[in-house]
Formats: C-alpha cells, structure tokens, sequence
C-alpha cells in the first residue's frame, strides 16, 4: 500500500480518522466530490443526513475502483454539510458506518469537515471528495 495512516504523539487521536496520511506512490487520483446521486443522476435519501452520507461514500468507492484504487489509498478526504452544527455528529457517524459497512471496512485517511451554506442544488446536504495515492 502506498498510505500509512498514523496518530502522531501530541495531537489528539480522534476515532473517525488519523491525523496524518504518509504517501509513497508515484499516481495520484482525484476524485471530484460526490453527492448522493444514484447512476441515473437522482438524488438518495432526500432530507436524510445519514442516507445521503452513506451514498456519497459509496459513490467516491465507485470513483476511485475505476481508477483501480480503494479507501485503502485515500490519503485525504474533504467533507462539506450544509448548515453544519456538532449536533449532527451522531447523525453524520451513522452514515458513515452504514457506508463502512458495505464497503468491508471503516475508511479513516485524514479529513477536513466544513460546513457550507449550500451545495450544487438544493437536496444535497452533504458532499465529498477524496485524493488517492497508488503505488
């Protein structure tokens, strides 16, 4: 694998994540960020946080398995929500999990959350993207 995760002494070891991604691959993946849509283009889990968390993270597995790649090689997520409050956590956890779930393991690469104001249309709540790194 080209990603080492680690937790470096002196920071905090936060359980949804690991502090640092050490890269030693030479191809580099980009993964535009994903909302919950389906194939055909249709919004999942309308008002539903967790729904649509879950199938965003499936949507970036899809995306990074066309370029031969898995959550195994992400060395970097970014996640936007719209309208972010800690009291979402919970809510935001549970799709993550369900996508974890599915997917055969938790995905932990080093990630930035931020809250936004609003995405691409209305019904999307929340959107990620990923930077992979392959051997």
């Amino acid at each position: 694998m080209a990603i080492t995760l680690v937790n470096p002494r002196g920071l905090p070891e936060i359980g949804a994540y690991r502090q640092v991604a050490v890269a030693t691959g030479s191809r580099l993946v980009f993964v535009a960020g994903q909302v919950s849509w389906d194939a055909d283009g249709t919004t999942v889990g309308e008002g539903d946080l967790a729904a649509q968390v879950e199938r965003c993270y499936l949507n970036v597995a899809t995306a990074l398995a066309s370029a031969g790649s898995s959550f195994a090689d992400v060395a970097k997520l970014t996640v936007y929500v719209v309208d972010w409050a800690p009291e979402k956590l919970p809510v935001f956890l549970d799709g993550v999990s369900r996508a974890a779930a599915k997917l055969g393991g938790t995905p932990v690469p080093p990630g930035t959350l931020v809250g936004v104001a609003a995405l691409d249309v209305p019904e999307h709540l929340v959107e990620v993207e990923a930077t992979a790194v392959l051997d």
